[in-house]
Parts: C-alpha cells; sequence; structure tokens
C-alpha cells in the first residue's frame, strides 16, 4: 500500500466536550493489481486521527472505492497503521509549522 496523496480537515467540536484536536483524512491509495483490495477505479481511505498533547492515534478507518464511494469490507493491518499513522502525524506536524510562519 502507498499513499500518494491526501484532503484533511479539522473537526469542530461545538461544544467542547472532546478533547484534543480530531482530523479527518482522505488519503489517496495505490495498492498493487494482485491485492484483494485492488479496484480499477481507486482506492481512499477515511481516517478519523486524533491529536492529544503528546499522544495521537487513529479512532477510525475504512477503504472506500473511488466512484462508487462503496466502502470496502477491508481493515488495516499492523504495518499499514503505522504506515498511517506516521503519515498523519508527519502531515499535522507539517501543517502546525506552516501556521507558524
Amino acid at each position: 500500500m502507498k499513499i500518494t496523496g491526501h484532503t484533511v480537515e479539522l473537526l469542530e467540536d461545538p461544544f467542547g466536550l472532546l478533547t484534543g484536536d480530531r482530523y479527518e483524512y482522505f488519503l489517496n491509495i495505490e495498492v498493487d493489481e494482485d491485492d484483494e483490495l485492488f479496484s480499477d477505479k481507486g482506492l481512499l481511505l477515511k481516517v478519523l486521527f486524533l491529536v492529544e498533547e503528546n499522544n495521537s492515534r487513529i479512532l477510525q478507518s475504512y477503504f472506500i472505492e473511488r466512484g462508487t464511494e462503496k466502502v470496502l469490507d477491508f481493515e488495516l493491518e499492523d504495518d499499514e497503521t503505522e504506515l498511517v499513522k506516521a503519515y498523519c502525524e508527519q502531515q499535522v506536524q507539517a501543517d502546525e509549522e506552516n501556521e507558524q510562519e
């Protein structure tokens, strides 16, 4: 699995009940043709990502087929989870650095 890009949105907490910041990522995903996830339409991975003080984690994720927006019944494998978490952490850090400039 390879992440080729993303869109992200900071989710608002209008009542101030939740701790940390929650982000909704849509990751553009490429997989090999022989992978069971492969779709000629392409794939997205929707990720709800939580960032609290010195902790971050994936709250929820699921694969979506482009074009049909069909949710696919696959889970992230452990190595994929680490890849996605690291990617999201890097993006949050880069966004914070850009805001400070």
